[in-house]
This record gives C-alpha cells, structure tokens and sequence, in this order.
C-alpha cells in the first residue's frame, strides 16, 4: 500500500504543476479535468504525509530509547507508543480513503418521493419526507430545486420529485432510496388508533450532458448533385452530401449549402445531435430501470427505515441503528444515520478486498 501511497504522492506533484501551467489554464476543460482529479486525491495525499511524518518521529523515539539519562528514556518510550498507535490508526484511515471510489458521489441528486400504502396519510408522509431531505439540505448548505410535483387535498404529496443541488450530495443521500414505513395515530382518526403507512424514495445522480465522440471509422460520406427546380436553383457541381453512420445505421442527406464543406459540416451538426439524443434515451431507459428497482411496489413490509412516533424512535433495518430522537431526524437531522450507513459500507468493501 505504501509504495501505491508514494505513486500517488508522485501524481499529486505532477498535478499540482500542471493545473499551474498557463498552457493547461488555456484549456478550461482539460485544466476542470485535472483540478478535480487533484482535488480527489489531495485528502489521501495529506494524510499519507502525516503518516510518513509520524514513522519520522517513531523512529527517533526509538533511538532515544538508549539514552542515559533515566528521563528522556521515559519521554522516548511514551513518544514511541504514542507514535506508534497513531501509525496504526492512519494505516486504517489510508485504506479507507485507498477505497474504489462511486464514480456519482459527487453528483447533485434527483429525489423522489411517492406515497405508498396508506391512502392520504401516506401522502402526507412523503410531504413530511420531503420537508426532512429539504432541511437536510439546508443544513449542508446545498440548493433545492422542485421539479415536478402532484399534491393531494389532505396535504402533503402524491409524488414529488426535486433536485438537490451540492457537492457531495449523492454520495450522502444514495442511501435513502427504497420504502419508508411510518407508525403514528393520523390527524384524521377519531379513535387513536396507529395506522401504518408506506412512502417510497427513489436517488438518482443527476444525468450530465454526455459529449459525444465520433469516430472518422464510423462514418461516411457520399457526395451528389443536388436536385432543384431548373435554372440557377440547380447545382452543376456534386456539392450535396450523403452521410451514413455504421454503428447505428442513421443516414443524413444535406445540400442547403452551395458548399460541399459546409454541407458537411451540418450533417455531422446533425449526426452529432441525433447521437446525443440516443444516449439520452438510453440513459433515461436505464434511470427508469434503476428507479423501478429502487422504489419496489410500496408495500408495507418492503420498508428500509421505520418512523414511530409513539415511541419517539426510527430504524434503520438495514444495519439494525434505532435512534431515539424522531422529531429531529424529521427535522432533517440525518448525519448520524448516514454516517453509520457509510461506515457500515466502508466495512463491506474492506471485508471483501480482504476475501479477495
């Protein structure tokens, strides 16, 4: 690991030099590319030099153990152990950071929130969900943006779907997709009597613009006369083109320039256009399949987290975390729960990488 360690030092340097460059400053995209892989590596480069710096004052720690004078042999061995339980616990702290990282972690997030089983008070339960991600995000400082919405007379939502606008966003909120169950007496129900009601949440990363890359192999053109109406209308030379992609079968034929070139430039203008639309479709096919998988049907005993309000607790059934203090989590007070949820996972993959 610490020969890895050193390499990404070496990266680190080299990046650190080139996002300085006037050259690459020039080039946003490429200096926006280089910036965040520096950014993504910097926290593990930090505390790799922590580490080197801690076996550093280890190791003279050891050399003082000799010393003849009674007390400094005495400091020597405290600053010997105490150097040396740090090391351990940067150890563990690198290869956590040292982890495969979710490509959408630092994605903003698409929330939505359906009301399940349960009639209107699952309704109002997912305006009440929506109102504790919204707080939640306050808390971090990120934006929220509603994107659509269907409310119900009784309050709260059918379904309500919004953007979530922060760094880091989907990497904290990619937890909270499935069905949420809550047990309270509704506001409606004269004998008191506990209802349980479902509401499902489906995240999702936020789709970025793809950009699409064409290979010259791909393609090609056909050149033709263009066809007109007689006179000066028609072109006497082969200025008309015909463009056929392979992968996909698409032919776009153009020939409202005079100009071979420029009629070949709007055709892959338009190849390019229809390219992108198709990965657009593609991705949304495979939003709609991940959602599908996310929310389930809704049903009561599909649940990820319990809210209870007679008891003042909620549950997270995956890693078995009950917490006792409901009005806050509800208030968007979510950390604690999160951050079990990534320790839980964090364990999973050191627990697997070790298997491996």
């Amino acid at each position: 690991m610490l020969e890895k360690l050193a390499d990404i030092e070496k990266r680190f340097l080299d990046l650190s030099d080139k996002i300085n460059d006037p050259e690459v400053i020039s080039n946003n995209s490429e200096w926006r590319k280089l910036m965040k892989e520096h950014s993504d590596i910097a926290p593990i480069v930090e505390k790799y030099r922590e580490y080197k710096e801690t076996e550093d004052s280890v190791e003279q720690a050891r050399e003082m153990l000799d010393d003849a004078d009674e007390d400094m042999r005495a400091l020597a061995k405290e600053e010997f152990n105490e150097g040396r339980k740090r090391l351990e616990e940067l150890k563990s702290e690198l290869t956590v950071l040292m982890l495969p990282k979710d490509p959408n972690d630092d994605k903003n997030v698409i929330v939505e929130i359906r009301g399940g089983a349960g009639g209107d008070e699952a309704n109002i339960f997912a305006g009440d969900l929506y109102r504790m991600y919204s707080r939640y995000a306050e808390r971090h400082r990120w934006k929220t943006e509603i994107l659509t919405m269907n409310e119900c007379e009784a309050g709260g939502f059918r379904e309500i779907s919004f953007l979530i606008n922060g760094k880091g966003a989907y990497s904290r909120l990619k937890y909270e997709s499935g069905v949420h169950r809550v047990q309270r007496v509704p506001a409606t129900e004269s004998s008191g009597r506990i209802h349980t009601s479902t509401a499902s949440v489906a995240v999702l990363p936020e789709v970025e613009e793809v950009d699409v890359k064409l290979d010259p192999n791909d393609y090609k053109f056909d050149v033709f006369r263009a066809s007109g109406n007689g006179g000066q209308c028609v072109n006497t030379t082969d200025s008309a083109v015909r463009l056929t992609h392979f992968p996909t079968g698409i032919v776009i034929s153009c020939q409202d320039e005079k100009s071979q070139i420029k009629n070949k430039e709007k055709a892959l203008k338009v190849l390019m256009s229809r390219l992108y639309d198709l990965e657009q479709e593609k991705q949304h096919a495979e939003v709609a399949a991940e959602r599908k998988s996310q929310i389930g049907r809704g049903n009561r005993n599909e649940r990820i987290r319990t809210y209870n309000y007679p008891q003042g607790r909620v549950t997270d059934h995956r890693i078995g975390l009950t917490l006792h203090k409901l009005d806050s989590i509800i208030d968007g007070d979510l950390d604690e729960i999160m951050d079990a949820l990534i320790t839980t996972e964090q364990a999973e993959k050191l627990k697997a990488g070790t298997e491996d």
